[in-house]
């Protein structure tokens, strides 16, 4: 804290230190101050100034501009929109001078487990949005430039380490002031009674968990409304889509799902289209796994990562074809993961029907080293920082099984939490939309038609690419009709053992349906498709889907997902009589009620609790007297020695019950204190080993 209040005291508002610094530099420029206005070659000094007008940054920006004109400047106040602005700010050339300040905002949309990042994501070229000309023009002190890079690809050996990077940093940071922030604000985020969604501690709704959690309390299925400032701001592809927040919780939190999920409250993944994942960190890096992770992530120091010889390192743009680890003479990495999709190759997972094949994933790998490769169709310049972050972040990666598809991951992005670099790894080549939709791209960009990322657009002087709507769909069009005609395989060389022509025609075949049917190219893979979409009009209408593997009227799989929303509150307690007591203890704070509401945790068996009654004999659940019996099986229990309970998810309900209230504490106790419970149905077991007659965890055993 001594830095942060030693940066705080130095810029501290002080107008007159302000004034003094400014004039000493002005003068220096050639300007002078005429009646109390900068002047320069005869002409007043215009600062233009993009000020937005939905929230509180008008009257700030408003305040700003007084105090500017106050030192002498004259300001154009550019009272603008999200949408207004955008052209100027994040994809015009900022040496054309048409603007020069703009009252920005930011949005974190997840717990942030380390902010170590921010510096090269806001301050250099080398951030992700490098595709972006105001990105691609920033001229950062070359220390400046290397402390970010070193936070952001987490090169550092300890915590001590990354301390002083952090420390340097925050003084650089200010030096460089491209940004000035202002305010850190608390937003708030409204939703009617009649309608349940999990909102994100940090982000409120426009998550990845908004989509998969949204339900009326009253009934199944309906319309939903969702107001925004702003719907649809700038073009959607595959590749370099639009970076607002109000499109990627469209198209990405709505439409697109991933590998895995951050945690509401504690930020860290939940494997969602994975089983499992291992993780080798060499020794002496400062990370370590979280309690409650031991379900789904294995972790263990290792003297050494060695990256086996065959594993694929790069893609050889000039010969279309993967470079082995051993041709490029690499050796070793910082970690290595090995990640356990499960059997998911060759089932439904797009929107258009299409099945997921291992193209759909090595694609992902093959156009990020076009992308930054001169002897590319498909070079950007404005990519090659990102991608370099990217290379020295990726080593390498192998195919070890197919089915189950296990793919090994060879990294060298390391963070304090071994989780995230699991999350990392098992996201890199996870497809969020098929290979042929990004094929028709391709072909269009390299035809010089389009352009994924609006630098090489404006560049071009082409349209940046969009797959919902404008002039790109007629162009897409046209190419997909091409692509069947050919039977065309991007980067066949390689993908061709992977495709067959038969299977490429078919794909866009289903592509070309899409499209008939939706007028959009926007294939994803999530909860949610795109229905229909209006860029004039900014709307768009998003439909659950069926046919994959999400049923929107289930809010949890398993009962670590409700284990999850009991961490988080989001949850009603149901429970009567002594279970009270109960969960008193257990769940302290936790208010019991007697109505059930939209995700209801239901404490007590049929005779303790009226709502379990109908469930648990759905279920195949009944209680005679001390007896339990679930499928042919029978549990008996001995009063105040032996009891048995069974945990049970149905519907947005989990219902713990016992044969009596022993068991029933001991039910609760297990999926409190246990992590990683996938099953819907478990039975435990409680003996009072110790003769004290309460339910101690050591007492309790997982037997059904």
């Amino acid at each position: 804290m001594d830095e942060i209040e030693e940066i705080e005291e130095e810029y501290a508002y002080d107008f007159e230190k302000g004034k003094q610094i400014i004039t000493e530099e002005m003068e220096k420029m050639g300007a002078t101050l005429v009646d109390g206005k900068w002047m320069y070659k005869g002409e007043p000094v215009v600062i233009k100034f993009i000020i937005r007008i939905e929230d509180a940054r008008k009257e700030i920006g408003d305040y700003v501009a007084s105090q500017l004109e106050k030192l002498g400047f004259t300001v154009e106040r550019m009272y603008k929109t999200s949408k207004e602005a955008s052209p100027l700010w994040i994809l015009g050339d900022p040496k054309e001078g048409k603007w020069h300040m703009y009252t920005g905002g930011w949005i974190t949309t997840a717990v942030s487990r380390d902010d170590s990042d921010n510096f090269q994501f806001f301050y250099t070229q080398d951030s992700p949005l490098s595709w972006s000309p105001l990105w691609a023009s920033y001229t950062p002190d070359p220390r400046f430039r290397e402390v970010a890079r070193r936070l952001a690809e987490k090169d550092f050996r300890s915590i001590e380490e990354r301390s002083k990077l952090m420390r340097e940093a925050l003084k650089l940071a200010m030096k460089d002031s491209v940004r000035v922030w202002l305010v850190d604000q608390i937003a708030v985020w409204a939703r009617r009674k009649s309608l349940f969604a999990l909102a994100d501690y940090a982000g409120g709704y426009p998550t990845a968990l908004w989509s998969s959690t949204m339900k009326f309390v009253d009934k199944v299925g309906g319309t939903v409304k969702i107001a925004s400032s702003e719907v649809i701001v700038d073009p959607w592809n595959p590749v370099a889509p639009s970076d607002w927040i109000y499109d990627t919780m469209i198209y990405d939190y709505g439409v697109w799902e991933h590998a895995t999920v951050l945690h509401p409250k504690t930020g860290l993944p939940i494997p969602v289209n994975i089983r499992k994942a291992s993780v080798w960190v060499e020794m002496g890096l400062p990370t370590s796994r979280n309690p409650g992770s031991e379900y789904w992530l294995d972790f263990k120091y290792v003297s050494s990562v060695v990256v086996p010889t065959d594993a694929w390192y790069a893609w050889d743009v000039e010969n279309k074809r993967m470079i082995t680890a051993g041709e490029a003479g690499v050796t070793s990495a910082k970690a290595r993961v090995v990640v356990d999709y499960g059997d998911i190759l060759g089932k439904p997972m797009f929107h258009d029907g299409t099945e997921l094949t291992l193209a759909d994933f090595l694609i992902n790998f093959i156009v990020p080293f076009e992308r930054a490769s001169e002897a590319s169709p498909l070079y950007d310049e404005s990519y090659v920082g990102t991608f370099q972050t990217f290379r020295q972040l990726f080593t390498a990666f192998r195919i070890l099984s197919e089915r189950p598809l296990v793919i090994e991951y060879f990294v060298n992005y390391i963070h304090i939490d071994a989780e995230l670099i699991a999350d990392y790894a098992a996201n890199v080549l996870w497809p969020t939309m098929p290979w042929h939709t990004v094929a028709i791209g391709i072909m269009a960009e390299a035809d010089k038609k389009l352009a994924f990322s609006a630098d090489k657009a404006d560049m071009l002087k082409v349209d940046w690419m969009n797959y919902i709507g404008g002039p790109s769909l007629e162009v897409l069009s046209s190419y997909l009709r091409k692509a069947y005609a050919e039977a065309y395989i991007p980067f066949k060389e390689f993908l061709g053992d992977y495709v067959t022509p038969g299977e490429a025609l078919k794909r866009y075949e289903k592509l070309k349906e899409f499209y008939e049917a939706r007028k959009h190219f926007w294939v994803g893979n999530g909860p949610f498709y795109l229905d229909r979409v209006d860029i004039t009009a900014h709307t768009a209408t998003l439909k659950s889907i069926r046919h994959l593997p999400y049923k929107i009227e289930k809010v949890c799989r398993d009962i670590s997902q409700f284990s999850a929303l009991i961490e988080t509150g989001d949850y009603n307690l149901v429970a009567f009589g002594y279970d009270k007591e109960i969960a008193s203890r257990l769940l302290p704070g936790k208010e019991a009620k007697e109505e059930l509401d939209i995700l209801n945790l239901v404490l007590g068996g049929p005779i303790a609790n009226p709502h379990a009654a109908k469930p648990l004999e759905e279920a195949g659940i009944k209680f005679e007297g001390n007896v339990m019996k679930i499928g042919g099986k029978e549990y008996v229990s001995t009063w105040g020695k032996i009891d048995y309970g069974v945990v049970l998810l149905s519907g947005n309900n989990l219902y713990v019950a016992g044969i009596t209230r022993y068991g029933t504490e001991a039910a609760l106790q297990y999926i409190l204190g246990k992590a990683g419970i996938m099953e819907s149905l478990i039975v435990v077991k409680w003996e009072d080993t110790n003769g004290n007659g309460k339910v101690d965890s050591e007492e309790i055993s997982l037997v059904g």
